[in-house]
C-alpha cells in the first residue's frame, strides 16, 4: 500500500474512533510494510490535521474505562502508559474523573462481588484483591472493605 492510500484509510479510521499516536503508528507501519519513515510522515500528517491527538485520546479512554468498565485510576494510568501516552496527558485525563462517582462505582462493584462471596472465610481478602485488580488505590479500598 502506498502512503496516500494508507493516509486515507487511517483518516477514515480516526474519524470513527479515538486512537493514540502509538496505535496509529503501528497501523501505518503494518500498512506500509515496515517503512518507518513513511509511517512517521503519515502519523505527522494525521496529527497536523487533528485526526490524532493523545490528549483527546487519553481523556476519552479514561472516561470510557472509568464509566463503562468500572476501572480505577491506577489501572487507567497503567494502560495509558502502555499505549505510550505522556504522563502530562494521563494526569489531565485522570483529573476529569470525578472521585465521588468513582468511589460510588467501586462501592457498587464491591457490593455485587460481596454477594457472591457470602460465607467465604477469605471474603474480605478476595474483595480487596478484586478492587485492586480493577485499579483502585489501596487506601480507598481499605476504607470501603472494613471488617
Amino acid at each position: 500500500m502506498d502512503a496516500a492510500r494508507c493516509l486515507s484509510r487511517l483518516q477514515k479510521l480516526c474519524s470513527k474512533a479515538e486512537y493514540c499516536r502509538a496505535d496509529i503508528y503501528r497501523k501505518a507501519l503494518k500498512d506500509l510494510e515496515g517503512d518507518e519513515e513513511a509511517a512517521a510522515k503519515v502519523v505527522e500528517a494525521l496529527q497536523a490535521e487533528k485526526y490524532v491527538d493523545d490528549a483527546r485520546f487519553a481523556s476519552a479512554y479514561a472516561r470510557e474505562k472509568a464509566t463503562l468498565q468500572g476501572w480505577g485510576p491506577v489501572k487507567i494510568r497503567f494502560q495509558l502508559r502502555g499505549k505510550g501516552v505522556s504522563d502530562a496527558h494521563i494526569a489531565a485525563a485522570l483529573e476529569e474523573i470525578e472521585p465521588e462517582k468513582a468511589e460510588a462505582r467501586l462501592a457498587k462493584l464491591l457490593e455485587a462481588k460481596a454477594k457472591t462471596l457470602k460465607g467465604d472465610p477469605q471474603g474480605r481478602l478476595k474483595l480487596i484483591k478484586f478492587a485492586l485488580s480493577r485499579g483502585y488505590d489501596y487506601d480507598v479500598v481499605k476504607k470501603m472493605v472494613q471488617p
